[in-house]
């Protein structure tokens, strides 16, 4: 082998130590694409692979309804849900945590999307989703107003270098384009969070109403994963 190229195999194996602590050996880091086609529980199990500086000991789902991300998952899960009819670990509200400061790892968001429409006759948003809530106009017709309490509390329930996912979906109401996903990031940053990816995940379909046959925006046919870090940086 030249020195040359022995040196470029030397300088990438730096790049990617062992790490007792993290369990990951060297040269085993595995890409996570930015575009996701596929379902949640895979990416979120890739997620939490990816992001958490080591294995997460507790992981909060602060909205976590029936639990569908956690069906085939042996993570070591708290699901949190003001909703008693779901039989969550905990029945509480996510803007006001009944646990201790530095209680987790990784606190996992799914928040309400499109809280006054979603009539789709192959989907059942209520039921599936959790979206019967409605949003005043006082509130925008959005949920935005909910995101600065819960980022404090999810902020504190956090460890140090701790790990926040938000699934959001932007949405178009009262013909206004909701920019919730801004919203969240607006919010996280105000109480210390750094902001540190997105992935886009790609829908099997859009949203179908027949009051929306002629729409003079696109189709929202993705959402998106946020992901914070309780730090002043993402590496």
């Amino acid at each position: 082998m030249g020195k040359a190229k022995r040196r470029k195999q030397e300088q990438t194996m730096d790049l990617f130590p062992a790490d007792a602590e993290s369990g990951r050996e060297a040269g085993s880091y595995e890409m996570l694409p930015s575009v996701w086609h596929g379902d949640d529980p895979p990416l979120l199990e890739r997620m939490l692979d990816f992001y958490p500086r080591k294995p997460p000991k507790k992981i909060l789902d602060a909205t976590v309804n029936k639990g569908r991300f956690w069906e085939r998952s042996s993570r070591p899960v708290t699901g949190l849900d003001i909703d008693p009819q779901h039989e969550p670990d905990v029945v509480g509200d996510c803007t006001a945590m009944p646990f201790p400061n530095g209680s987790f790892d990784v606190v996992v968001y799914d928040p309400p999307h499109i809280p006054n429409q979603g009539r789709d006759k192959i989907k059942d948003f209520n039921t599936r989703f959790g979206l019967g809530e409605k949003s005043s106009a006082v509130n925008g017709y959005n949920f935005t107003h909910l995101y600065p309490p819960f980022m404090t509390e999810a902020y504190r329930v956090l460890t140090p270098e701790g790990v926040l996912f938000c699934k959001i979906t932007d949405y178009i109401h009262n013909h206004r384009y909701q920019w919730a996903h801004i919203e969240v990031v607006k919010a996280a940053v105000a109480v210390g969070f750094c902001p540190c990816d997105c992935i886009i995940k790609v829908r099997k379909g859009p949203i179908i109403d027949p009051r929306w046959n002629e729409a003079h925006h696109a189709r929202r046919h993705h959402c998106y994963w946020l992901v914070f870090r309780k730090s002043k940086k993402c590496e």
